[in-house]
């Protein structure tokens, strides 16, 4: 069962909001494995840095996985859901809404290692630090963000009932080897209808977005420690060779760089 973390009762956010003057701020979080945040927003940006574990974000009807030494950028304003899928050291960067350094909603990135030793630096002062040095790292750490790369691991969600049929049976038995025509027999829609509204709502093809889902559920089962032959077969890869191209493709890294890391 998820373990909701009340986001408005356990902290005060205002001692922690950036202002203008001080645009940049953080907190440090360490949450458990299955803990929930529930949909909230806050005035201000929020990078959500991952030191260790995974979490899933789940905003505009899109899931987003983040896994170690990645973060994710959430604007200002937007709502959004916090899943830990493995027990996390989150340490979330608050960023004021007028120094925004993305233009995405929401985005996956790799962390830098000069962002993470300066996230690093930031987390030694003490809250409400008004030195020249804070100032600094804070206009160094809002100056690197957008020169992260992007390592997308993006679960858009439909509105569509028929393909939200399709695609929570998916999410919930990824490595399913059942054809697109397969589904369409299942959840009464044709196979051109199918191939419509995944182009419509969800702007990839089934093929893509299945791999996105397969992906996304490979992090987790790789942080906890799942031979790599092993989760190529429970997410329906034809070998281990086959899943660890398509991970290297997505992360930019092979899966035996991940786990390293």
């Amino acid at each position: 069962m998820p373990i909701p973390v009340a986001t408005d009762t356990r902290y005060n956010w205002g001692s922690y909001a950036p202002t203008e003057a001080w645009p940049v701020s953080m907190s440090g979080r360490d949450l458990p494995a299955d803990a929930v945040l529930p949909p909230h927003h806050h005035a201000w940006g929020q990078f959500a840095y991952a030191m260790e574990g995974v979490m899933r974000v789940t905003a505009n009807n899109t899931s987003w996985i983040v896994p170690p030494q990645r973060a994710v950028w959430i604007a200002p304003e937007v709502e959004h859901t916090i899943t830990v899928l493995e027990a996390i050291r989150m340490r979330p960067v608050y960023v004021h809404a007028s120094r925004t350094p993305f233009s995405e909603v929401c985005k996956v990135v790799e962390v830098t290692s000069l962002l993470r030793e300066l996230i690093a630096a930031l987390e030694q002062l003490d809250r409400g630090d008004h030195s020249p040095r804070a100032h600094l790292l804070g206009e160094m750490i809002i100056d690197e963000m957008p020169r992260c790369p992007a390592r997308p691991l993006r679960v858009p969600l439909p509105q569509d009932k028929r393909l939200k049929a399709l695609c929570d049976a998916l999410i919930a038995d990824p490595g399913a080897p059942l054809t697109l025509e397969h589904w369409a027999a299942q959840v009464g829609a044709s196979e051109r209808t199918l191939v419509r509204l995944f182009e419509k709502e969800l702007e990839m093809s089934f093929g893509q977005w299945r791999q996105q889902v397969r992906l996304a559920h490979a992090v987790p089962l790789m942080a906890r420690g799942l031979p790599l032959s092993q989760v190529a077969e429970q997410l329906g890869y034809a070998s281990q060779s086959a899943f660890s191209a398509m991970f290297k493709k997505t992360f930019g890294h092979p899966p035996s760089a991940f786990l390293a890391a």
